[in-house]
């Protein structure tokens, strides 16, 4: 699979995702709205709320490997290129200026590291 299908793939299953937690979510909430529930509904919202919370903790694990990738990976061939352009080559030099620059402005913009 080359990075095109990849993406696509990625994109429909991401849309699948959120419309299938846009049905789940609703019911969720009117249970958690209800002065009386039954037996039934309270398994029921039992159920959907632990599910939630396995949901968010796979979020959370994919956020923080794709984060940790894309810096790690970036940060290894900026200084890659740092290393190379100090030893003269042209083109390095280019591209860790242009990498230099992105990286200021999403420091500026509190885009690359979110302590969170």
């Amino acid at each position: 699979m080359d990075f095109s299908q990849n993406r696509d793939a990625i994109n429909k299953e991401l849309e699948q995702f959120i419309q299938l937690l846009n049905e789940t979510l609703p019911r969720y909430s009117s249970l958690l709205k209800k002065q009386e529930i039954s037996s039934s509904e309270l398994k029921e919202l039992g159920d959907i709320e632990y599910f939630l919370i396995g949901v968010n903790a796979k979020i959370t694990e994919i956020k923080k490997m794709l984060e940790n990738d894309l810096f790690g990976h970036s940060i290894d061939l900026y200084y890659k290129l740092k290393k190379s352009a100090q030893n003269g080559d042209v083109q390095a030099q280019l591209k860790f200026e242009t990498m230099r620059d992105a990286f200021n402005e999403s420091l500026k913009g509190d885009t690359i590291i979110n302590w969170n």
